[in-house]
């Protein structure tokens, strides 16, 4: 487990230095960062310390930082540092999830005070988790990779194999099916789960400066490169390198990649020297890479190479039966995460959304469930057209209703096309719109033209 410390993150260089000095004269151990990303890389479900960040700086500000963090593991304590006159932010913050605020001007003696109270909160939420562990309770790896079905058993039984090792691993599944929750599982699950977790999002990069991010340069190797700059692989010296979308990487890359990964060694660009590096990899990819190696847009040699173990996540179509204890818990993380009462979906609505199709996966239904706590669902529950008592009748004709909408929007509203599409008569397309209580109207374009009169074949 990580050791207890205190990531104190602040763009003002001599506002950081001096909180340091006085968190480290009261006993505390202390991590200053210029820029909230740095920090965001050391949290896991499993750390230990608290994080204390100024609210106001450019780029990821400190209450998105905190949502960040409170997404990996919504009971790591933040406390936020306010401006005079930010009372109204604090107040907000506090209410999205703080677990303290504190206005400058501040004493060191008055912050540290805070910040131990929150550690020994921390330490107090490891404890419990660890007791139920120990009690036979559901683990943080259900608890995280949320389902029950054959699907979901069998990857939390790799992850909790793999994990322990140092082997390189290839993740695989559709955008928004969770491959970097299963990545950062990994991490904790390893004896490297004390160091950084460093994300590199592939895609992201811009092409003319990626092997500058990856490996970092001296000072003059290229226009603009006024000084030396340590790349994300340094930082990740002794943890994990997630690379996520990895077909994204360009080929030149790769190759370099490649060289990196075999014998974990870097060179900075402008430099000649190598320098060893100790760390795991982990790519996802949402793209069969097979097919991309084919196509010649990824290289053969470095998939065999990130391939020594290989993961799938499941999308949510191939594990229906998952949906509704998934919904039921992003509600409730939603709902704690908004300061709202809980709520509860009645069973007809979640017997509802394990019919769609959620070609987003959990991303997609994390935010029908922000929608849900939020209140602007659109009914907590089916509309009685659309209620189901389990009979076949019942389920064909909600069924039917959603083919016949489906149809209207997509043909605006227009008759002719629908009945010709559907393969229905005129008569048969009126009477089925009246049985199901469909308004033709509701699908018009706007307009002064738009309207027509009930037997019109528009």
């Amino acid at each position: 487990m990580t050791p207890p410390v205190v990531l104190l993150v602040d763009d003002d260089e001599d506002l950081r230095n001096s909180t340091t000095q006085a968190l480290d004269l009261a006993g505390l151990q202390v991590d200053g960062f210029s820029r909230a990303e740095q920090a965001l890389d050391r949290i896991t479900a499993g750390f230990s310390g608290v994080v204390i960040s100024d609210i106001r700086m450019p780029g990821l500000d400190g209450l998105t930082l905190m949502n960040r963090i409170h997404e990996i593991d919504h009971d790591v304590p933040v406390i936020l540092i306010t401006g005079h006159g930010d009372v109204p932010l604090a107040v907000r913050a506090m209410r999205e999830g703080a677990h303290d605020f504190i206005e400058k001007p501040f004493s060191g003696a008055q912050l540290a005070s805070i910040a131990v109270r929150a550690l020994e909160f921390r330490q107090l939420v490891l404890e419990n988790r660890r007791l139920r562990a120990a009690a036979g309770q559901a683990d943080d790896l259900e608890t995280r990779l949320v389902g029950r079905s054959e699907r979901m058993i069998a990857l939390r039984r790799q992850i909790r194999t793999i994990g322990p090792s140092d082997a390189d691993v290839l993740i695989v599944g559709d955008t928004g099916t969770g491959k970097e929750i299963v990545a950062r599982a990994l991490h904790d699950l390893s004896p490297r789960a004390a160091r950084p977790f460093i994300a590199i999002t592939c895609s992201a990069l811009p092409e003319t400066l990626i092997e500058s991010e990856l490996f970092g340069h001296e000072a003059g190797a290229f226009p603009g490169a006024i000084r030396a700059r340590m790349g994300k692989f340094d930082h990740a010296r002794g943890g994990t390198i997630l690379l996520d979308d990895i077909g994204a990487m360009p080929l030149d890359v790769q190759g370099k990649l490649l060289r990196v990964i075999e014998d974990r060694l870097i060179s900075p660009l402008g430099s000649n020297a190598q320098h060893p590096l100790d760390a795991r990899f982990i790519a996802t990819s949402r793209v069969e890479l097979v097919r991309e190696v084919a196509a010649g847009r990824f290289r053969e040699d470095l998939l065999y190479r990130l391939n020594v173990v290989s993961l799938r996540v499941p999308p949510l179509s191939e594990r229906l039966e998952d949906i509704p204890q998934l919904f039921t818990r992003l509600l409730t993380d939603a709902c704690l995460r908004h300061r709202l009462p809980a709520r509860m979906a009645s069973p007809a609505f979640l017997a509802e959304l394990s019919r769609n199709d959620w070609p987003g996966n959990v991303r997609e239904l994390r935010n029908a469930a922000e929608r849900f706590a939020l209140g602007v669902q659109k009914t907590d529950a089916p509309s009685a057209s659309h209620d189901t008592s389990g009979k076949l009748a019942d389920m064909m004709a909600v069924h039917e209703r959603k083919l016949l909408v489906d149809a209207l929007i997509r043909h605006q509203g227009a008759l002719r096309p629908v009945y010709e599409t559907l393969g229905l008569s005129r008569k048969a397309l009126y009477d089925k719109l009246v049985r199901h209580g469909i308004d033709k109207g509701h699908f018009l374009p706007a307009g002064p033209d738009a309207a027509d009169t009930p037997h019109e074949d528009v």
